[in-house]
């Protein structure tokens, strides 16, 4: 008679959980670290049977028990290594197909140091979760994996017989996606460094300025990005078709998957290895998981690879996204008044050029013969002593309509300020100007 759900025991159940679990564990020391061990089948099937386990101990109360805490700390850590670790095989992977320019070599060399620190560290903790499980009475499982369990992603390529060109590539979700590439970056500006931290300075930024939940945020806005691209402009293939807007995904994807992986190691280092609490059960577990996986080694991959990365491709995607933006703008003309009594001063001028530089395509203000950049203060400051000096009283901006029609409003309003200065409240269409 077999049995139901309710008949079986709590150690039949961690046995039937942990059974992949463990056999992913033994296939590590068994393979040691020679040939393509960890390919992202192997990451992948890790990411499963940990979850699964995790989700079953946690559901049995273990992160309340002296008992199983360890086990299952244990098994979140592997979970989030596996994790980001994936993510890291994705991007070598992909790396041929990425068309990035310039930089490449370093990053190549700076990923593989990074997935040789995860693997090893998962290398570190699979005989300490094989003698946990034996601690726990888990029987470790006979049968073993092998390596053709495991195959690698990359082989021949299959033929490109699927022509994306003749896709509508509407030029609305084409100037989104730039002008969103360039805000995103824009947010991530205050998080640029050139030279890379040392210790001390890690632990200033982390968790009190670069954290899981600020990381997540920013991937969640570039999945979006990709995903649209993906959507609207192509569907696939990266070998032909466009290359300025191929290359530019190229910029959003792996910043993408830099950001994935960040997330999964800010997520293990604030949750298991930072401030574990005041209980003694706790406190050794943390130390124990930090013998395994060093924080210090951990938080500079973090900060000195990824998040310095992150940075660098989104610096050197700007130029890209706004040379397609500007290809792909509506362009017009309009005309407006100059602001009553003051002219151009600092505040019109500063709320203009955030107008411009919200939207990111090119706008210019142009007095009699001369043109001034409308993105920047001192340009529309310059404008203004011309504007002043030969008495004009209106102006002509042209360039992305979007921004015009901002500009408009901003204007219809004699730039949000009165005849003395002094601001009023902003139109609820600019309210962004805050």
């Amino acid at each position: 008679m077999l049995k139901t759900q309710c008949d079986i025991s709590f150690g039949e159940k961690v046995r039937i959980f942990s059974h992949d679990y463990l056999k992913f564990c033994v296939y590590i020391l068994d393979s040691g670290a020679t040939g393509n061990v960890f390919t992202k089948k192997y990451y992948a099937s890790m990411i499963y049977s940990s979850q699964l386990l995790e989700d079953f101990l946690d559901f049995h109360g273990a992160k309340n028990n002296r008992n199983w805490y360890f086990y299952r700390e244990l098994t979140a850590s592997v979970r989030h290594l596996s994790m980001a670790s994936y993510s890291q095989k994705h991007i070598l992977n992909r790396l041929v197909f990425y068309d990035l320019s310039c930089g490449v070599k370093d990053f190549e060399r700076e990923g593989e140091a990074t997935l040789t620190f995860l693997t090893g560290s998962l290398m570190k903790m699979a005989p300490v979760i094989l003698d946990e499980a034996r601690h726990l009475n888990i029987p470790i499982p006979d049968e073993k994996f092998g390596p053709a369990n495991f195959p690698g992603v990359t082989t021949d390529m299959l033929e490109y017989d699927i022509d994306d060109e003749n896709k509508t590539q509407q030029k609305k979700h084409i100037v989104k996606i730039a002008s969103e590439f360039l805000s995103v970056a824009e947010r991530f500006d205050h998080l640029a460094f050139y030279e890379p931290y040392d210790k001390k300075e890690i632990l200033e930024i982390i968790p009190a300025k670069v954290n899981e939940v600020e990381i997540r945020q920013f991937e969640m806005l570039v999945h979006n990005l990709q995903s649209s691209f993906d959507t609207y402009v192509i569907h696939g293939g990266y070998l032909f078709g466009n290359r300025k807007l191929k290359q530019l995904r190229s910029f959003f994807s792996v910043v993408f998957h830099l950001l994935q992986m960040m997330g999964r190691l800010l997520h293990f280092y604030e949750r298991h290895l930072f401030e574990a609490g005041y209980k003694n059960t706790y406190k050794k577990a943390q130390d124990r998981l930090s013998l395994l996986v060093d924080p210090e080694i951990l938080l500079d991959r973090v900060i000195n690879y990824a998040l310095y990365h992150v940075c660098y491709f989104l610096a050197n995607g700007k130029e890209l996204a706004r040379e397609i933006l500007n290809e792909n703008i509506e362009r017009s003309s309009v005309t407006v008044s100059i602001p009553v009594s003051l002219g151009f001063h600092s505040r019109p001028s500063l709320l203009v050029a955030k107008i411009v530089q919200y939207y990111g395509g090119q706008v210019e203000m142009c007095v009699g013969e001369d043109r001034f950049d409308a993105s920047s203060v001192l340009d529309i400051q310059w404008a203004g002593g011309k504007i002043q000096k030969e008495k004009f009283t209106q102006v002509v901006f042209e360039g992305d309509e979007r921004a015009l029609r901002d500009i408009k409003i901003l204007a219809s309003t004699n730039y949000c300020e009165d005849t003395m200065g002094r601001g009023i409240p902003f139109p609820k269409e600019l309210i962004y100007l805050k």
